[in-house]
């Protein structure tokens, strides 16, 4: 029986083998992608590497054609693209805005409030005056000045105080005679200051009266500074008298333990409320120290009301 004749091996490379005397070409090497040339890559186009760039022909045209877009490799080694930039000047604009509107509102609440404010204040000095000069009618505000003299006050309550500067209120009677001399003081207490405002008698040189302006000491304890019948009678004649020259006061006005009060000048303590009737005793003796060695050689222009 015959046997086929073997098949021919295929060459090395892949190549196959042909009959002798027939012809046959190897097909062109496939492009990267049809249509696209590839050409190096500009320089400058990435660092650490090199690079191509493809050119496409004939896309995106009908009918075909060069087309001039460039279509980047990515290079080895690039750099990422960098992030977008935070809207930091989006969010400086909005705050200043928003601080600029709340300061509005700010400005605007103070000024919408500010004579009432003020009125207020007034309302609650008079009465004080009123309260610790009982035989007052009418009141006038002076300035007892660093250099001695003393003078009204123009522009009560809206004008700023000459610095070392006292205010005190001059008290007149019915017939306009000087009923009183009162002025404000203020010292530390248990919570915060205590203010308070205490009548002067020229007559007796001594403290007739007082009322607090401004306190938040604890209810039911601090606060019998204003109900308690034996610390109020300590101010029916405390002694406030000025040494021969005039320079300053004979003896210094401090509260003292309950029960142990021996002189004039003293303030018998409230038990229990020690610190808060401490204060009314220092508030006085500064207030009356800074005030009367420049109020009382003046007394005769404040006789009269003017």
């Amino acid at each position: 029986m015959n046997s086929l004749p073997p098949s021919p091996l295929p060459k090395e490379g892949g190549a196959q083998a042909h009959p002798a005397g027939s012809s046959y070409a190897l097909p062109p090497a496939p492009s990267p992608r049809e249509g696209v040339t590839s050409h190096p890559a500009p320089s400058g186009s990435g660092e650490g590497g090199e690079g191509r760039v493809l050119t496409a022909a004939g896309s995106g045209r009908p009918g075909g054609g060069a087309d001039s877009r460039v279509i980047p490799i990515a290079v080895a080694g690039a750099k990422p693209p960098a992030p977008p930039p935070s809207p930091t000047a989006a969010m400086v604009r909005t705050l200043g805005l928003v601080s600029s509107i709340c300061g509005l509102i700010i400005v605007g609440a103070y000024q919408g409030t500010y004579d009432a404010v003020a009125a207020n204040k007034r309302i609650a000095t008079e009465r004080a005056v009123f309260k610790v000069i009982p035989t007052a009618k009418t009141i006038a505000e002076y300035l007892a000045l660093p250099g001695g003299g003393i003078e009204p006050r123009v522009g009560a309550g809206d004008t700023p105080i000459a610095p070392g500067a006292v205010k005190f209120f001059a008290a007149y009677d019915a017939g306009g005679k000087l009923a009183g001399i009162a002025a404000e003081g203020g010292a530390k207490g248990y919570a915060d200051t205590v203010r308070i405002m205490f009548g002067y008698s020229p007559d007796c040189q001594c403290v007739i009266g007082i009322g607090v302006v401004a306190m938040r000491e604890t209810p039911g304890i601090g606060d019998k500074i204003l109900t308690d019948k034996n610390f109020l009678a300590n101010f029916n004649d405390l002694d406030v008298k000025l040494k021969g020259d005039l320079a300053a006061l004979a003896n210094e006005v401090k509260a003292v333990k309950h029960g142990t009060k021996i002189n004039p000048w003293q303030i018998d303590a409230i038990a229990g409320a020690t610190i808060t009737s401490r204060a009314v005793g220092k508030a006085i003796n500064d207030s009356a120290q800074a005030l009367l060695p420049r109020l009382v050689p003046k007394l005769d222009q404040l006789a009269k009301k003017s």
